[in-house]
């Protein structure tokens, strides 16, 4: 899949702006991720249930489905860039920060407390990430979770969506291999979105197209080992040799599910499905693959029951329902 040669490039020094095009597939995308998220989180299971079985008879989860830090993130950031247009980091970790400290209970990652609350506190936010895991900066999946609208945001030009989503990790996730993972989910977000009305390129086309525009990284090296996998790969395979987010890294959560999305871009539910059948760290697994389809699809193929089941957006994330059509 070549580089589209109709997305035109920012001038140097200037951001690109998003178009009606992209905000509603930014718009789109968000639908989809916090779909993704709820959906995926709803099957973190009581030990004794047989979530195999359950999944093998596409048996939905009790409801409701409620989303969790990767909706609340996405949210902050969809809401920072219809306010700018573009990343300001220093004020998106601010935001971040308040919006833990009104809702902490989301299932934020480990660390994420310690950033987010120090950050709210005051703290400069470039010293309190840089110094996270020993001065390495943390490399989990929390930049990746949450970028899939600003990708769709900036399909019209790779090289902002790729500047913009790396300004975004770095507002709490300091890292090569975090920035590595958010570009990358950007990037396919973006491919995803500016491919509508167009046939859905080969899976391994696709990942090799994003690796094309990753920094070289453990991530970009597990989406081209992704991009070889056989036709016939199951999603048990593709999670046991590229991870499923059983370490909460970018390297070990991206390239599994962009390898899911990319092999159903023409199908959310489908892509669910398989994304959540990789376990690992499902929701965000969910959050990724839902965000990258919906920016092509929207959510106008999920079932209603399953939109009934999920958890409002809410108001302030300056997302709201799509109006339907004037006959």
């Amino acid at each position: 899949m070549s580089t589209p040669q109709h997305l035109p490039s920012a001038p140097t020094g200037q951001t690109a702006q998003a178009g009606p095009a992209g905000r509603a597939a930014a718009h789109a995308s968000l639908d989809g991720l916090v779909m993704g998220d709820a959906f995926g989180d709803s099957w973190f299971t009581l030990s004794g249930e047989n979530v195999e079985e359950q999944w093998a008879a596409r048996r939905t989860r009790p409801t409701p489905w409620l989303w969790t830090d990767d909706s609340a993130m996405a949210f902050v950031l969809f809401g920072h860039l219809a306010a700018h247009g573009e990343v300001h980091p220093g004020d998106l970790a601010r935001e971040f920060a308040a919006e833990y400290d009104r809702d902490p209970g989301r299932k934020y990652g480990p660390s994420m407390h310690g950033v987010l609350r120090r950050i709210g506190e005051g703290e400069d936010w470039r010293g309190v990430t840089t110094e996270q895991f020993g001065g390495q900066g943390s490399y989990g999946n929390g930049a990746a979770m949450r970028v899939a609208p600003l990708g769709a945001w900036f399909q019209d030009d790779l090289i902002a969506a790729t500047e913009q989503a790396r300004l975004s990790a770095l507002a709490t996730h300091a890292h090569p291999e975090a920035v590595a993972g958010a570009v990358a989910v950007a990037v396919a977000a973006a491919l995803a979105a500016a491919g509508r009305g167009q046939e859905a390129p080969a899976r391994g086309e696709f990942l090799r197209e994003v690796a094309a525009h990753v920094p070289e990284s453990d991530v970009r090296s597990g989406l081209r080992v992704a991009a070889g996998f056989s036709a016939r790969t199951s999603v048990r395979h593709a999670a046991s040799v590229l991870g499923s987010g059983w370490r909460i890294s970018a390297p070990d959560t991206v390239p599994f599910a962009l390898w899911s999305a990319a092999g159903h871009l023409d199908d959310l539910p489908e892509a669910l499905w398989q994304t959540v059948a990789g376990w690992g760290d499902r929701d965000t697994t969910c959050a990724i693959a839902g965000g990258v389809v919906a920016a092509r699809t929207g959510t106008g193929g999920v079932a209603a029951d399953w939109l009934g089941a999920r958890e409002a957006i809410p108001a302030w994330s300056r997302w709201a329902p799509a109006r339907p059509a004037t006959p």
